[in-house]
């Protein structure tokens, strides 16, 4: 399971005296169980490690954002590094080819309509997804299929 996968990563870390690395997993660490314990769970299944990774990264991603605006680079690339670290821990991410075959595969299933059936479309899809890709560019492709051809 990913969350072993981490812990133990952390604890090597904290043997290898790795300050940064210890510092990231330790903070992922401490986010997956305030949401174990939010869903009065024991451990978390790999999805829902994967939504705290995603969060995680997000927030590294808005981060270095105002850093940079701020003239911060040493944070920027600080928060670059950790980004990078996390990025490790996802499953590797689907190409646009492979998420429009899947979305093709979900709309011939449920027979979708158009744009009224988008949030069907979208659950089904991100069930076979699974967290392989960034939901913004899935949901502007179930959008682009669904939309209605104009010649």
């Amino acid at each position: 399971m990913l969350e072993e996968k981490i812990l133990n990563d952390y604890k090597d870390s904290l043997k290898a005296k790795d300050v940064l690395r210890s510092s990231v997993l330790s903070f992922l660490r401490a986010e997956m169980i305030n949401l174990a314990m939010a869903k009065a769970k024991n451990k978390l299944d790999d999805p829902e490690v994967i939504a705290v990774i995603k969060k995680q990264i997000k927030q590294r991603q808005d981060s270095i954002g105002q850093f940079t605006k701020g003239g911060r680079v040493e944070m920027a690339q600080k928060e670059e590094k950790e980004m990078e670290m996390l990025k490790g821990y996802l499953p590797p991410e689907l190409s646009p080819d492979e998420i429009k075959k899947i979305i093709d595969e979900v709309v011939d299933q449920i027979q979708a309509q158009g744009m009224k059936d988008m949030g069907t479309v979208m659950k089904e899809v991100n069930v076979k997804i699974a967290g392989q890709a960034d939901g913004k560019l899935v949901s502007d492709l179930v959008r682009n299929r669904l939309m209605p051809k104009t010649e």
